[in-house]
């Protein structure tokens, strides 16, 4: 771990690591006191089509014993491996270590540094029109191909590059990672929100796709005046006519970055192709992974590097980056806790019997912050979509609701807060990386995501009053 800022090399910062860490755990206490506080209870499920086990809205809710032996949340960290979603989360932290090899590497050569005074140089006296395009290329990445934790080996890039452009770390992640997290909500025809959620509601696959692309607008709107109102605040002159004296030309550099920009692109292509070919769909962040590891072994050795100076760097990146795996663990037991101690079914009984005592425009809104509420417990889209959908949408449909609106509601809430609430494993990572401190993040995007949800709620109620199915 280090204190340095983020284009002097890819580390989890100690003060960063330490407040995710204090964060983490504190809510990882309150959630094991919930399994006192609250009775176990569960929803009998059943396998549907494509194997999936959902609830079975047929049956009704019944208690259990619930509670958690201590040893269990003291070991639910590592315990959590072996539970169901364990193969995701060991995928996760593989996809972490690549990241952290490849950037050490790219950063110890100087082709991180080279690469970014190019941009600067070309982009410099047009940088507003540079992030508007960054940001839109994130939103798009999120809202039409459902990436989000792949964007994560970019967010140094960005930051890094934020910097060199005379912004700060958080305007590199306001480009990045929250632009992703807000087309990942958006969600125009993101499969694993959208998609999953309209199969199980018995939806065409993305249709009602009009209401999402006007919602994406006013998104991609209200993000650009936030991000560059703060940028406006914190930026620095570049000095572009000194930096275009100093800089020069690097045959060999230019060869590493060339090979680095095709093969990257290769692998955005392929995650993009997922779209339309389903199969790739379960193999994004592998892709992603693979190709950011090819692109970034043969960036340096082409550009000059020894297989020798690479093992040793990539190694050492490898290591700065475990602090990141820790918070990771710590924050997936809060699912486990709350599921081993069979309250999460409980919380979610309590919360459609609420439901049913609201007026229709009030459901609509309910739905949304309910899907927000179960977000800071359960980060993956199509888990809570397993869990939810079947419960929600027969509500809706008592209350003449139409179904599309519901899974709008659900998209919503499951997209915006994976770059506010503690509990994601890629804002904490990207956060580590950026050097920005999650009590700093939280201070500066709050007002965004308040804003955000005026606007998304006024997009639920207009779905609504003109009949959006």
């Amino acid at each position: 771990m280090s204190d340095s800022k983020p284009n002097e090399g890819l580390n989890i910062s100690v003060k960063s690591f330490v407040t995710a860490l204090v964060v983490i755990f504190v809510l990882m206490v309150l959630t094991y006191v919930l399994t006192f506080a609250i009775p176990g209870g569960e929803y009998a499920r059943v396998e549907n089509a494509n194997g999936d086990l959902i609830i079975d809205t047929n049956s009704e809710f019944k208690y259990v014993e619930g509670g958690l032996p201590f040893w269990k949340w003291l070991l639910s960290p590592i315990l959590v491996l072996g539970a169901s979603g364990g193969g995701m989360l060991i995928a996760v932290i593989a996809f972490l270590l690549v990241i952290g090899g490849v950037f050490n590497s790219l950063e110890s050569h100087g082709l991180m540094k080279y690469m970014l005074d190019r941009i600067v140089y070309r982009f410099g006296r047009a940088r507003y029109k540079l992030m508007a395009m960054l940001m839109l290329f994130f939103m798009a990445m999120g809202s039409f191909i459902g990436s989000f934790e792949e964007c994560v080996p970019l967010v140094p890039i960005v930051v890094a590059l934020s910097i060199s452009l005379g912004w700060d770390a958080i305007t590199g992640m306001a480009m990045s990672i929250l632009a992703a997290g807000c087309g990942f909500a958006a969600g125009v025809f993101n499969p694993f929100t959208i998609g999953v959620a309209q199969s199980l509601a018995g939806l065409p696959m993305f249709s009602g796709a009009w209401l999402r692309a006007v919602s994406f607008a006013f998104i991609y709107t209200l993000l650009l005046l936030f991000v560059r109102g703060h940028a406006k605040k914190v930026e620095k002159p570049i000095g572009l006519d000194a930096a275009a004296g100093s800089f020069e030309r690097d045959k060999r550099m230019d060869k590493g970055i060339m090979c680095f920009g095709v093969i990257l692109g290769i692998g955005i292509l392929l995650v993009f192709s997922s779209s339309f070919i389903s199969f790739l769909r379960d193999y994004t962040m592998v892709i992603v992974a693979v190709m950011f590891l090819a692109a970034g072994i043969t960036a340096v050795l082409v550009s000059g590097m020894t297989i020798s100076e690479l093992g040793r760097s990539f190694g050492k990146g490898v290591v700065s980056i475990f602090p990141a795996v820790i918070m990771i663990l710590m924050a997936a037991s809060i699912k486990y806790t709350l599921e081993e101690g069979h309250i999460l079914d409980t919380i979610l009984n309590g919360a459609v019997g609420v439901a049913a005592t609201m007026p229709k425009w009030a459901v609509v809104l309910f739905i949304y912050l309910l899907v927000l509420f179960l977000n800071f417990f359960i980060a993956s889209g199509s888990a809570k979509a397993f869990l939810l959908i079947p419960l929600i949408v027969p509500i809706a449909q008592v209350f003449g609701i139409p179904s599309q609106l519901c899974i709008m509601a659900y998209a919503f809430g499951d997209g915006f807060s994976n770059v506010f609430y503690p509990t994601n494993a890629a804002l904490l990572i990207s956060l580590g990386l950026a050097n920005v401190s999650y009590g700093q993040w939280v201070k500066w995007s709050w007002k965004f995501q308040a804003a955000n949800l005026v606007l998304t709620s006024c997009m639920l109620l207009l779905g609504l009053a003109v009949g959006y199915a």
